[in-house]
């Protein structure tokens, strides 16, 4: 790019807050590649959408030519993160936290260039500190300061556990940086604390501090909590592309743009171009088109997202569904959850007593058969295209 605010523009399209933007622009003013460190934490096998929105904008610094490190918390995944939780994350085994690494990479790499990035784990500088240097890190903070933390703080006045290791996590991210001597950390909103951290030992060790960008969680399907596997509301990497496609297209509308922000690859200027050509007509499904095809490109191929277009109009643009469903996300239980308190949950009836007075007419369906039993149990883990008459229509998923 020809100037470092139009850099610091583009750079800046989907973040939630930079801490401290003018750094940032000072160190792009430095002309040399700057150091972008974020940390993934292995404790899940697979990655979805809301995880990748940190990973585009770790391919968006690589493009400007700076130095990307994909870093995988080895040794910060035996603590646990508890940023967000209210409860102490159960601890995984080393085996396990290696399988999952090496899962991680290959998926990550579907946006990264592999040539580019820089892999590193963080046991191999957390290992050599033993006992005396994790007694020195542990000095740089006091239980004052970790319970200012939102989730610390809550936990606390509901005299919920703490385990003394969870105290470590922000401490161990924040050493990282200095590690690394990062220029610019990446993360979710919720490691607001951790990556604070990483600027106060920077700070402490004599290094010049690094600056903070915070991404937003991306919303699930339903467009209201964040995408989750636990949720159920979630496009996973991995997912078949005509399933991913079809997840991207069930998506409002408004949440459409809010995909292309943090989703696509395509430039800030573009996008609003898009925007502007919806405004003044053009229907908002093509749009959409444009953004399933291009995701569904990127974790696959060209011709799988031509092909799952086109599987995708066959069954619903010629008179089987609407192309625009809206999708609801239910916690159903373990145990499962009743036909008619789904179809209250879910909006298609206002009262569990009409939900059960529409199956007995036979006015209720699932995918192309009609339910008639009232007493059928949905249960968890499982997506259901759910008619009611004619015009009621809902993606549900458990």
């Amino acid at each position: 790019m020809s100037n470092t605010r139009e850099m610091l523009s583009e750079l800046a399209w989907g973040a939630e807050d930079i801490l401290l933007e003018k750094e940032l622009e000072a160190k792009l003013e430095q002309n040399r590649p700057l150091r972008i460190k974020v940390g993934f934490d292995p404790t899940a096998p697979d990655l979805h959408l809301g995880h990748t929105v940190l990973i585009n904008k770790m391919r968006q610094f690589q493009e400007l030519g700076h130095e990307v490190t994909f870093l995988i918390g080895d040794f910060t995944g035996l603590i646990g993160d508890p940023s967000g939780k209210n409860t102490t994350r159960p601890a995984l085994t080393r085996e396990e936290i290696m399988e999952n690494a090496d899962t991680y990479r290959k998926q990550v790499f579907k946006i990264l260039d592999p040539d580019q990035t820089i892999v590193r784990f963080n046991s191999e500088w957390m290992n050599e500190l033993g006992a005396a240097g994790m007694n020195k890190l542990a000095a740089r903070s006091t239980v004052a300061r970790m319970l200012e933390r939102d989730d610390f703080k809550q936990r606390f006045a509901k005299s919920q556990s703490i385990s003394i290791h969870e105290f470590l996590y922000p401490l161990a991210q924040g050493y990282d940086s200095v590690a690394l001597e990062s220029d610019v950390e990446l993360g979710g909103t919720d490691q607001r604390f951790n990556l604070l951290m990483g600027r106060e030992l920077q700070k402490f060790h004599g290094q010049e501090q690094q600056v903070v960008m915070m991404m937003p969680l991306l919303e699930g399907l339903d467009g209201v909590k964040k995408m989750s596997k636990s949720l159920g509301n979630y496009i996973a990497v991995d997912d078949a592309s005509d399933e991913m496609f079809g997840k991207i297209m069930s998506i409002s509308d408004d949440l459409m743009w809010r995909y292309f922000e943090l989703l696509s690859f395509r430039k800030k200027n573009d996008v609003m171009a898009l925007q502007e050509q919806v405004r003044n007509g053009m229907n908002p499904r093509d749009a959409k088109f444009e953004l399933a095809e291009e995701i569904v490109a990127r974790f696959h191929d060209r011709p799988a997202a031509k092909k799952a277009k086109e599987a995708f109009v066959e069954r619903f643009r010629k008179g089987k569904l609407p192309d625009d469903i809206p999708v609801v996300a239910l916690d159903v239980g373990e145990g499962g959850m009743p036909i008619s308190n789904v179809l209250k949950q879910a909006g298609l009836v206002a009262s569990t007593s009409e939900g059960l007075r529409m199956i007995k007419q036979g006015a209720v369906r699932i995918a192309s058969g009609k339910i008639e039993d009232t007493s059928l149990v949905i249960l968890p883990k499982d997506e259901l295209i759910i008619q009611v008459g004619k015009r009621r229509i809902a993606k549900v998923i458990t």
